[in-house]
Parts: C-alpha cells; structure tokens; sequence
C-alpha cells in the first residue's frame, strides 16, 4: 500500500471537482452566477469555503467567482500540492508511520515550530467554533496551510526529505509533515466534508492510525499545551518577516532570489530583539540567499527616518486634536524616533492632553543608504545591500544552471534518483562558474559529470547574459 496522490486529485463527488474538460468556468445569468453551475465547476466544499471564510453566516456577502476561483487554487490547490509532495517522497522511501514517535525534544527546530503552530491552530479553531464563529474558525487553517506548513515548513525541509539516508531526521521530517496533513483535515472536515474525508483516507489507508472508514468518524484534535513554544513562534515569525522584507527590496530592484548578495543590516531593538535575530541568522540568510546579516546596536546613525500620523486610525479616535497631533509628531527627532520604534509607544502633549501613540498609529519610513536598498515594518529595519561582485554574480549563474537543469530533469521525465551527465556548449561565463561552483552543481542535480563541447544537441538555455544549449543524459 502507497500514499495514492494521483486519484487524490481526480474528481471527488461533490468535492473539489473540474468539469469533464478541466475548464474552471460556470455559466453566467445575465450578471448573476448560476450556484448549482459553480458548485458542479468547483465543489461544494470550495463554495462553502469560500462563503465562511469570507463573512460570518448572518452577514451580507457579495457572492465572487474569482474569489472561489482563489480559494480553490492557493487553499485547496496548496493542500493538496503539500500531500503530493509528501506522497512522493513517503513512496520512494516506504515511510508508512510504522516507527517509533520520535520524541518532540529530539526534533529539530523547525519540526518543534510546525507543531507548536499546528497545535496553536487547534486551540483557535476550537475556540471559533465554541463560540459559533465558523469564520474565525477555519481563517486561520487557510492562513496555516499556505502561510506556515507549504510556504515555510516543507519549503525549509525539502532537502531532508530528498536527500540523506533513511534514519531519525528524515523520518521526524515525515511523521511532523504526516501530523500536519493529517490533522488540517480533521480540523477542516466540518467545512469541506468531501475533500478532507478523502485526504485523512488516503493518509490512513497505508499508516492504519485510526480504526475508522472516515474522518467524520474520528476524535476532533486537542490542543496539547506542552507542544506550544510561544517564543519559539515569535522567533519564526521575526524570521519571515525579514525574509519578506528583504524579498520584496529584491523584487524591487527586480534582483532574481537565485543571484547571492553580500549583506543585510538590521539595527536591534532590545535585548530579547537581538537573541531573537541571532536565533535566526542562517535561517533568513538562507531563505533570502545573502551572505551576511550584521545586527546593529540602534540604527548606528546610517539610517534617516521619516514619521507622519496614520490619520486613518488616528482621525476617528482625536477628530479635532489631529492638527496638534501632527505637529507635534512633525518635532520628533531621529533619537525619539528609534526610541519610539523600541519601546513601542510614545505619550504627546497636545493642547494640555496627554496623547499616547502606538506603532500602529504612525507610518515610519526609512530612507535608502548609498548603495543599499531599506525597508521598514511593524518597527523592523532591513537594509540589503545590493552590490554584485564578479564572484557573486558567477554563484548566480550556477544557481540558475542548477534550476535549468532540474526543469530539464523533470520535463524529461527522469526519476528523482537517476544520476546524469551533463553537457553544455561553450560559453565563457558558464566555464567560469563551472570551475568555481562545479561540485555544488553536481551536488545539487545529482550530477555525474559537466562536460563543455562546441556542439550540443538539445534545449536552449537562455538567461541573463548567457546563451548557450544544455544537454542531459542518465548516467
């Protein structure tokens, strides 16, 4: 018995369904939406959550087949990418939960972190559903499944799931990753029935954990409190955080995430700020392929910052005291800034009242350095250097070669174990990072061997500065 990823995706009676063409369309009534129509294009349990996790049942809702179309593509597209990935992996390497549970305090950290977060999810969508608040139920499973466990968790993990022997790091990587899946579909069978009810059977069809023919026959999830690390959460979420602010300044400067740069600089907060950005280091440098991060006691005076008052969450609390407010917020100096953005708040006197301000009540802006590109958050500071040296700029185009040739790999349909050679024609940028990152590259594709010739009898291989073919063969 294997994980059976392929008739997970295949048509579910009144679930996630396509129509018999994989069209996701619905007739339309004049400007109105057929509902029968959109429920046999996209399932009832996309509608219904779509529906509940818009509004609450005794709102108004302004019914949008787009935003179906999104639920069905990023929450149940995301869910089910997720399994497969599993899946394939749990396959390759017979994983079926028959060993031993690897205790909590001998998983690595980012397994901890999922199951801290997994566990907080329960406890919330207990707590919505306690109180007949399907919406606040079911959000945060949505927000969990893209956000956390596919965007963060599986994307941090992959390598331990490919790559490595069989023993108890891959095998804590599968019972955490099997945990995860396997109770996002008990806490979401209420909403989406079919879909969950197909997810935990194909689940426990090969591990056999519940002596049960459905998930609607199983026990709902308990929060176990000794599974939550609040502080380990807190750290986590600095270190995304960062990584989104230093991937939105790429993406900015349109620098591709697969060119390394040099360094990050991020000014410290506090104390506990500061162990938490040490925590994380290599874990954001990583993420956002830079070399370096440098913590900063304040901002170290290289930072220029800017405040003005939010006036609209401002504006209906003070309504006539906001000229005051702002000008008054138009004295603060660059000390009383980076004093407000570490304490958090800041008291005012305006016209004889004492006004007390939170972040959330100004916009803070920081200025770009020479040579660098900053951006600020929520009181946090990156500033990214954007310089790219020669050497830098040759582990990009390995880094690029890399995910050509494993495009290559999957498009030709070779297995995730074959071994390739492989053969490129004659360019003088790909020599060069060819002798300077070769072993990573072979590391990386399963690569044999990288061989240049004047003539080469396959793909194209075009980015950047680079043209050149690219040829791959089993070993």
């Amino acid at each position: 018995m294997v994980f059976d990823s392929v008739a997970y995706k295949n048509v579910i009676s009144n679930g996630l369904v396509l129509d018999k063409n994989g069209q996701k369309m619905s007739k339309r009534l004049g400007n109105a939406v057929d509902p029968f129509t959109t429920m046999e294009t996209y399932g009832a349990d996309a509608v219904r959550w779509y529906m509940i996790t818009n509004a609450q049942p005794w709102d108004n809702l302004k019914f949008d087949l787009d935003g179906v179309q999104e639920v069905q593509r990023k929450f149940f597209g995301t869910l089910y990418n997720t399994y497969s990935f599993f899946a394939l992996y749990a396959n390759i390497d017979g994983f079926t939960y028959a060993e031993d549970e690897i205790p909590l305090k001998d998983r690595p950290e980012i397994d901890r972190w999922i199951l801290s977060e997994l566990n907080t999810l329960i406890a919330q969508v207990q707590d919505g559903m306690d109180s007949f608040e399907p919406t606040r139920a079911y959000r945060p499973i949505q927000e969990f499944v893209n956000d956390k466990l596919s965007n963060w968790y599986v994307r941090l993990c992959r390598r331990r799931f490919w790559k490595g022997e069989y023993g108890p790091d891959k095998i804590a990587a599968y019972q955490t990753l099997y945990t995860c899946l396997e109770t996002v579909a008990l806490l979401g069978s209420p909403l989406a029935p079919f879909y969950m009810d197909r997810l935990f059977q194909d689940l426990n069809a090969v591990s056999g954990r519940h002596a049960v023919e459905s998930v609607h026959l199983a026990d709902f999830p308990k929060s176990d409190n000794h599974k939550i690390d609040s502080e380990l959460e807190a750290k986590m979420q600095l270190a995304q955080q960062l990584s989104s602010m230093v991937l939105s300044l790429r993406k900015k400067e349109k620098i591709k995430v697969r060119q390394p740069l040099h360094k990050i600089i991020v000014p410290v907060l506090n104390n506990a700020f500061g162990k938490r950005l040490e925590s994380v280091r290599e874990l954001v440098l990583a993420e956002v392929n830079v070399k370096e991060l440098e913590a900063l006691d304040g901002d170290g005076g290289i930072f220029e910052k800017t405040i003005k008052p939010n006036f609209k969450v401002l504006g209906p609390k003070y309504g006539k005291l906001m000229k005051g407010i702002s000008q008054e917020v138009a004295k603060l100096t660059q000390h009383d800034i980076a004093a407000f953005e570490r304490i958090g708040e800041i008291t005012l006197l305006v016209d004889g009242e004492d006004i007390r301000l939170e972040m959330e009540d100004v916009e803070i802006q920081t200025q770009d350095v020479p040579g660098m590109l900053v951006a600020s958050e929520d009181g946090i500071t990156v500033a990214l250097d954007i310089t790219i040296t020669e050497d830098l700029r040759l582990e990009g185009i390995a880094r690029e070669l890399v995910n050509r040739i494993q495009n290559l790999r999957k498009d030709s349909g070779f297995e995730v174990t074959d071994r390739i050679a492989i053969v490129l024609k004659n360019h003088p940028d790909l020599e060069a990072a060819v002798d300077r990152f070769g072993e990573y590259i072979k590391s990386e594709v399963l690569g044999n061997s990288i061989a240049f010739t004047e003539k080469v009898d396959g793909e194209g291989l075009v980015f950047d500065e680079v043209e050149s073919t690219l040829q791959i063969s089993k070993a």
